[in-house]
């Protein structure tokens, strides 16, 4: 059962951790905590955006979507960022899916208070900014590396994303939901997940893949991984979090 979300759990989320205390204390005040389930759609292409989604413990996956009903992912939002930087940027709608990617918590602002925050010119400006850039690198190296890649080389990436953002070596996620975030066949993600599993890198159950090898995933993944996160590290900071550094066991 997923567990209610905490009001005072906000600095688990990165960016809202980075803030000083004043900024952080004004900030909290105009957000609310919300629990996000497995599957559960924020926004469709086309929705205008009324709240803006900061995780602390759920990850979101952004699909473009087209018009025959095929699916790809285009970038992950997990406690690294925010959903929604279309809001701050000028911006009222979406072009693509917002879905939960693996269930938990998050905290949503409003979309005007989102807009008046940014309007400030703090460190809060500044924070989303970096981030929406760091983003833009995510965005551009899933493309590239959906067109130029193994099915094996984008699991590892999508899974080593995935670890990054979770406090657990355990990810529940079938085939058909990971084949629907590449955008490639079942049978493609099943292959790959035999192989790696085959060498001992994860663990495949039926519904969960656990992280077994986590060393063995970096170096078996392809370079997309990395420019992104060094693009993160770069733009946020290491200090920002474990994730984007050294992951520690968990």
């Amino acid at each position: 059962m997923l567990a209610t979300a905490n009001p005072n759990d906000a600095q688990k989320n990165y960016l809202l951790a980075a803030l000083p205390e004043d900024e952080f204390t004004r900030v909290k005040s105009k957000l609310e905590p919300v629990s996000l389930k497995l599957g559960e759609v924020l926004y469709e292409s086309g929705d205008k955006m009324n709240y803006a989604y900061f995780p602390t413990t759920a990850i979101v996956s952004m699909l473009y979507v087209m018009e025959n009903g095929a699916t790809a992912e285009i970038g992950v939002v997990g406690n690294d960022g925010v959903l929604g930087v279309s809001l701050f940027m000028g911006g009222e709608t979406t072009t693509n899916r917002a879905i939960i990617q693996s269930a938990g918590n998050a905290f949503k602002m409003k979309d005007k208070d989102l807009k008046a925050e940014f309007a400030q010119v703090r460190v809060f400006q500044n924070l989303l900014l970096r981030y929406t850039q760091a983003l833009l690198t995510q965005i551009s190296l899933t493309a590239v590396c959906n067109r130029l890649h193994s099915v094996e080389q984008q699991l590892c990436r999508w899974l080593l994303l995935s670890h990054d953002r979770l406090n657990s070596d355990v990810l529940v996620m079938t085939h058909d939901l990971i084949s629907n975030m590449l955008g490639v066949r079942r049978e493609g993600v099943t292959l790959a997940a035999q192989k790696l599993a085959k060498r001992k890198l994860i663990k495949n159950l039926r519904g969960t893949i656990t992280v077994v090898d986590r060393q063995g995933l970096e170096e078996a993944v392809c370079e997309c991984y990395s420019v992104v996160n060094n693009e993160y590290n770069r733009l946020l900071g290491r200090g920002m979090s474990r994730t984007f550094s050294k992951r520690e066991p968990c």
